[in-house]
């Protein structure tokens, strides 16, 4: 279903403009018009990492008129493995300098404006507000949902995915209009962090974002200019190991639904920090190191003498048969899906259960430098 434009068109093309731009305006559906109005957009971009770049880069390269780049993080040399705006030179600098750096270098007519910002509910109305429309790439569950809460509010349409290891998840949400759906249609209840791996734990492959992010600044044209049928009330999935793609349509979710609250759990158990782990190192006494990050990670490096069970194996125990006698201290790269273990063990039945708080990364910073941080 084709959707009215968001933008009405804005200044005439130059010479200038008219050849740079001549193989979107031969694309039936767009023409001069349609560039005009890209030329006038003023789209925010919430993320300048694997999503952001490609978005990003083919925004600019569309000529969008102005782009404003919402992220907090600095490059770091892992991001260099998919997200292609920053070089290796910018490593340590702050991401929207690198990725408004890309962008006025490769298009003049394109305005970037940055913000170094974490969006959270109390800012996100403020950051987003002026704008045409939201491409939303950020990489976690809080971020997305300030977004998605701000543009319902705002009556933004948004363009939203979330990308890991093969798989990928898009859709485009557009307000007023029957049948409207935002994210909490789709996810109505915000999973807890150690329910839910990131990039950075379970990985992603390169070319998938690569993928995705064109989808989703397709999906910016195509709304922008009033042509084509956007993933409006469906969500396009990607299975980029066989390299398949499916649908599935996308209906508003019941309000009780919505306001369902997240169920917090009920377990407690000991937080060690790293130097309380590595006091007691050598011991022959000390508890089993049980290590739940993925088999590439135990490659990486463990813990010396460390039982090495992903999450999921362990999700799996029905009994405590697998684990040695005794107390257990759990860890993984940070600590959500220690947790998440740590939990599980204490529903087993299993009475002394502890946790390493910050994980390996905590463990590279503050023990061994000499571990690799990935």
């Amino acid at each position: 279903m084709t959707l009215p434009p968001l933008v009405e068109p804005g200044d005439d093309l130059t010479p200038a403009q008219l050849t740079r731009y001549s193989r979107h305006i031969l694309v039936p559906g767009m023409g001069v018009a349609a560039q005009r109005r890209l030329l006038a957009a003023r789209v925010a971009v919430v993320g300048a990492g694997g999503l952001g770049s490609p978005i990003l880069a083919y925004l600019a390269a569309a000529g969008v008129g102005h782009l404003t780049v919402i992220d907090d993080d600095v490059v770091d040399a892992s991001n260099l493995q998919r997200q292609i705006v920053h070089r290796d030179d910018a490593v340590g600098l702050p991401k929207v300098d690198s990725a408004a750096d890309f962008v006025r270098g490769l298009n003049p007519d394109v305005a970037v404006v940055t913000r170094r910002a974490r969006i959270t509910p109390d800012n996100a109305r403020d950051l987003l507000a002026g704008h045409d429309l939201v491409l939303d790439g950020a990489d976690n569950f809080p971020t997305r949902y300030a977004v998605a809460d701000a543009c319902a509010e705002l009556g933004l349409p948004v363009v939203w995915a979330a990308v890991l290891r093969f798989d990928a998840q898009v859709s485009s949400f557009v307000p007023g209009r029957a049948e409207a759906v935002t994210l909490r249609d789709l996810y109505p209840v915000p999973p807890r962090p150690e329910d839910v791996p990131s990039c950075a734990e379970a990985g992603v492959l390169g070319a998938l974002v690569g993928q995705v992010g064109s989808i989703m600044a397709a999906e910016a044209v195509k709304l922008i200019c009033g042509f084509g049928e956007p993933l409006v009330g469906r969500i396009l999935l990607i299975d980029a190991l066989t390299q398949r793609t499916r649908e599935v349509p996308l209906r508003p979710a019941p309000s009780a639904a919505r306001r369902r609250p997240v169920k917090e759990p009920t377990v407690t158990y000991p937080v060690l920090s790293v130097e309380d782990v590595a006091a007691i190192l050598d011991d022959p006494a000390r508890p089993t190191l049980l290590d739940v990050r993925e088999p590439a990670e135990h490659a990486l490096g463990t813990l010396p003498g460390s039982l090495a069970v992903p999450l999921g194996d362990v999700l799996a125990w029905a009994d405590l048969a697998a684990l040695p006698a005794g107390p257990v201290i759990v860890y993984c790269k940070v600590a959500p899906r220690a947790r998440r273990a740590a939990e599980h063990l204490l529903a087993l039945g299993h009475p002394d259960v502890r946790l390493m708080d910050g994980g390996m990364l905590a463990w590279a910073e503050r023990i061994d430098p000499a571990y690799p941080r990935y």
